[in-house]
């Protein structure tokens, strides 16, 4: 019995070690697959893949292009006015804005008119701005809303022309 015994394990031994072959087999028919892969991929890429069309290269000096003298003389007279100071409304302190503006006229006729009503069209910056928050004009959409109520109340009393934009010149707000 000793011997069946002996006979059975070395019948074991030889199924498992017959086993362990066939895996080993497994294993290098995958590696070779992928190594085969590897290396039709590189001469794919290498030999027979077109290479991107190159682009063209050239030294050519570029002008810088100028833009007419008619459009310069689409800006009108332009009117300054001068640096002020004023108090906005603000729920945690003082704060207040210093600006500067100039005013773009559309003929002129009304730079005239506009010199004469300094006092109204200050008034008038002073009472628009004045009236609006720390917040409000602290962003580029606040300082854009300023600049077209102004256009609108200064266009409002002036006769003889028009304002065509308003350009701030300084604005600080504290």
């Amino acid at each position: 019995m000793a011997k069946d015994n002996d006979a059975k394990k070395d019948v074991q031994s030889e199924e498992e070690g017959g086993g362990g072959g066939k895996k080993k087999l497994i294993i290098i028919i995958v590696a070779a697959l992928v190594l085969l892969l590897g290396a039709g991929a590189a001469v794919y890429f290498l030999f027979l893949k077109k290479p991107p069309p190159e682009e063209e290269t050239t030294n050519e000096q570029v002008e810088m292009v100028q833009p007419p003298a008619e459009e310069e003389t689409d800006i009108g007279p332009m009117v300054d006015i001068k640096e002020f100071i004023v108090n906005i409304i603000s729920e945690d302190g003082t704060h207040y804005v210093k600006a500067s503006l100039t005013l773009e006229l559309n003929n002129e006729a009304v730079l005239e008119e506009a010199n004469k009503r300094m006092p109204q069209i200050r008034d008038a910056v002073l009472l628009l701005i004045g009236n609006k928050t720390f917040e409000e004009l602290q962003d580029l959409q606040g300082k854009k809303q300023i600049k077209a109520e102004l256009k609108s109340k200064i266009n409002s009393f002036l006769k003889t022309g028009r304002i065509k934009n308003v350009y701030l010149t300084d604005f600080v707000v504290q």
